[in-house]
């Protein structure tokens, strides 16, 4: 689970903190010249939102705290595809869908799988993704927030601990099938970690957090 963090936006749509990235995004995405940054505490983003609204309008910052500023709008590649899962225990009910990075447009998910772990769904919606785009002819990038389900995907391999018996079948044929079409086939898609620290959560996630 994310830490949770507060979003100072000195110089966007509306200015103010914000306490999602949503909401931050929707104030600096496409904005020229937003002027943003992520605090760990509320106390810190109210000392820092008043201290840049104090300045006259048109004043830039010290260039040492421009340089702290994260522009998560230039980082991210939102011509992308991002994937997650939703879990409810773990291992419990899994499921799994890929987004269009940039609207949130669902192009592909699985439905409730009755039993199985979070890295094998992330498994799987990588896969899942990567037999989309190769399909398409597309080498657009994927982005997963789980670095245990990236290693799993460049191994071919998922190394899931998930005992093998009648409960857990259905996701192990998965699985099983995903590795298979892993050694198979060839991809240029890159595969790159969701950084959530510093941009908020995958635009895949299912919000139960």
């Amino acid at each position: 689970m994310a830490k949770k963090k507060f979003y100072v936006v000195w110089n966007g749509r509306k200015k103010g903190i914000f306490t999602t990235w949503a909401e931050c995004e929707a104030q600096v995405k496409g904005f020229t010249g937003a002027r943003f940054k992520s605090f760990p505490t509320e106390a810190e983003a109210e000392a820092a939102f008043s201290s840049g609204a104090s300045t006259t309008k048109g004043t830039t910052k010290p260039k040492e705290s421009r340089a702290k500023e994260v522009d998560v709008v230039a980082e991210v590649n939102w011509d992308s595809i991002s994937v997650d899962v939703g879990c409810r225990g773990n291992p419990g009910i899994v499921e799994y869908k890929g987004v269009h990075t940039q609207t949130g447009e669902i192009l592909f998910a699985h439905d409730e799988i009755h039993i199985g772990t979070n890295n094998m769904g992330e498994f799987l919606a990588i896969v899942h993704g990567l037999a989309y785009l190769k399909k398409q002819g597309s080498t657009k990038p994927i982005y997963s927030d789980s670095l245990t389900a990236i290693k799993w995907v460049k191994q071919k391999k998922a190394k899931s601990t998930l005992v093998r018996d009648a409960r857990t079948a259905y996701i192990w044929s998965l699985v099983d099938r995903a590795e298979k079409w892993l050694q198979q086939n060839d991809y240029n898609t890159p595969i790159l970690k969701w950084h959530t620290e510093k941009w908020g959560e995958i635009k895949a996630d299912y919000g139960r957090k």
